[in-house]
């Protein structure tokens, strides 16, 4: 395993649309060229973020297919490959195998509350679709449902593929307790990047990253080079960003695309209904926080 393509700002990568709510592969292509050009570390395709609850095998394909033609080589390409079901998700791990990503990764089965002999069984099924491929347990209990246990975790560990945790539950002890086992971890939360480093994350991997990229990168490098109290200042003030993000009446999604409209960067749609599309009372809120952003970038980069 090379830990080091791992390391550092992954932002999780955002549903593309046109303007009738088709998958656009212009507009994917376009954010991976925008988020490269940004410096991230890497991609994380296909998660919470990407909406991939509300998307078909074909378009997750689509999807895929137009960040690796933009990003292979350049960027570390994690592909969340996740379905309610075993056949879909190995259908999605061979594909993305097939494209030469880095690493695939999935959530545990959600609706029914499997026993964990089931969704070991159902996250090694995935594997055994990418035999060549590194494979990362996606924790999010409170979407999910499910929360993985360490018995879990060593359980899958016997899996020579698995060799990470992205980590989005929100106690920092689990980041500490799973880099423990041998595991690399990612923190999840964007509101504890730096608490999560401190527990021994490798790096983040993020829903609000693409917005402001170059707040996250300098909070890492901050953390790195021990300027503990700037690096906690930043995170603060990602911190009420945030807040601010989720104040909007359209879903934070939505509106984060709106903030990168506002900033110059790619037009990729709204969101998927049932979220909630941006409302004219948002208008406001995403100018205040594209004015936000640029003064943190001003402030500490």
């Amino acid at each position: 395993m090379d830990v080091k393509k791992y390391q550092g700002i992954i932002p999780a990568f955002y549903a593309c649309y046109d303007e009738n709510g088709e998958v656009s592969a212009e507009r994917v292509r376009a954010l991976t060229d925008y988020l490269i050009e940004k410096g991230v570390k890497g991609l994380y395709v296909g998660g919470s973020s990407g909406e991939c609850i509300y998307q078909s095998v074909a378009e997750r394909k689509l999807t895929l297919e137009n960040v690796m033609a933009q990003a292979k080589g350049k960027v570390t390409v994690i592909a969340h490959v996740a379905c309610n079901n075993t056949a879909d998700s190995c259908e999605l791990a061979a594909h993305a195998e097939s494209l030469g990503v880095d690493a695939i990764a999935s959530i545990p089965p959600i609706y029914f509350h499997l026993p964990e002999h089931a969704i070991a069984k159902y996250w090694n099924d995935i594997s055994d679709a990418a035999p060549n491929t590194d494979f990362i347990i996606y924790n999010i209990p409170q979407l999910a449902g499910v929360s993985l246990t360490l018995n879990l975790l060593r359980e899958m560990k016997k899996n020579p593929r698995v060799i990470g945790v992205k980590n989005s539950s929100m106690p920092v002890q689990d980041i500490q307790m799973f880099a423990d086992e041998g595991v690399i971890v990612f923190n999840g939360p964007d509101e504890q990047l730096v608490s999560g480093l401190a527990a021994g994350a490798v790096g983040g991997i993020g829903g609000t990253y693409a917005a402001m990229p170059e707040l996250f990168i300098k909070v890492r490098e901050l953390f790195l080079n021990g300027d503990m109290e700037q690096a906690a200042k930043l995170q603060n003030e990602i911190c009420r960003i945030i807040y601010r993000l989720c104040s909007t009446h359209g879903n934070m999604y939505a509106a984060i695309k709106g903030v990168i409209r506002l900033q110059g960067g790619p037009d990729v749609g709204g969101v998927r209904a049932p979220l909630a599309q941006l409302a004219e009372e948002d208008k406001p809120i995403l100018k205040a926080c594209e004015e936000q952003i640029a003064e943190a970038i001003r402030k500490f980069c």
